[in-house]
């Protein structure tokens, strides 16, 4: 990487997130200048500047990729990542931006759900944008199974699809991949990252209410049509070839769960 490159500041979308909570500390460790793009202004802190703008409608996109040189890209949300990232890449590229980097999702271009065609939308949008990029596909954060988690165990009965199977993986496994993928150059699509273990649904959330000291009864639930083909195909999993976290399930139970 050129010495312009590695003294430019490096944009960070979802900055304020859980992934960008790891990245950010990790970013200044390493001795780089750090500007996050936030959709509320808030003082510069620990020595990250903040910039207000709004990639899903464009705005204050090109005043927050002035003067970078490289960016990392985890903003994203339930839809319409696909056309923030368009907003993204149109202004990154006409700032001569030399590295773009992506957070993207295992299966983004297999499972026929409007959340992974948008991610597939938005890897289209990096790749072909003209700029050198680097995108990662990660399975879904052990923080997301917690969540579903906690939202599903309070019913007194588990409904729960049984062909879904996750392979959760940490955020800040990912975060420390992100961080060595921004530091280094230009990769394309690089391999997967996911946990050390498969498991169906059913058992994750079995061992959230273990953790919590409870027991329900659970509903094995059909899941119908191209989504379901799609889960017990596992496209939403790479069984070979991805790079494995260190941190497991229960692992992130034991520490979250009291």
């Amino acid at each position: 990487m050129e010495n312009s490159a590695r003294t430019a500041p490096i944009l960070v979308t979802g900055g304020t997130g859980t992934l960008g909570s790891h990245v950010l500390p990790r970013l200044r460790e390493a001795g780089r200048q750090v500007r996050v793009l936030s959709r509320s202004s808030r003082p510069a802190a620990d020595g990250v500047e903040y910039v207000t703008g709004d990639l899903l409608k464009g705005e204050g996109v090109e005043s927050a990729v002035a003067g970078v040189g490289t960016i990392l890209h985890l903003a994203g949300g339930p839809k319409g990542d696909d056309v923030a990232t368009r907003n993204l890449v149109q202004a990154a590229a006409k700032a001569g931006v030399r590295h773009l980097v992506y957070i993207s999702v295992i299966g983004a271009d297999r499972v026929p759900l409007g959340y992974f065609k948008a991610k597939h939308g938005a890897e289209q949008a990096v790749s072909g944008s003209g700029i050198p990029w680097t995108t990662l596909r990660a399975a879904q954060f052990h923080d997301l199974v917690l969540t579903v988690s906690e939202k599903i165990a309070k019913m007194p009965i588990v409904p729960i699809p049984s062909v879904i199977r996750f392979q959760p993986v940490d955020s800040r496994d990912v975060a420390d991949r992100l961080v060595e993928l921004t530091l280094g150059e230009p990769a394309g699509l690089v391999p997967d990252l996911a946990g050390p273990k498969v498991a169906p649904l059913a058992d994750l959330i079995r061992g959230y209410l273990q953790a919590r000291g409870k027991s329900k009864p659970f509903l094995s639930m059909p899941l119908p049509g191209k989504p379901g083909k799609a889960y017990r195909n596992g496209d939403n999993l790479t069984l070979e070839g991805a790079q494995i976290g260190k941190r497991s399930w229960e692992e992130f139970l034991a520490e979250r769960v009291r």
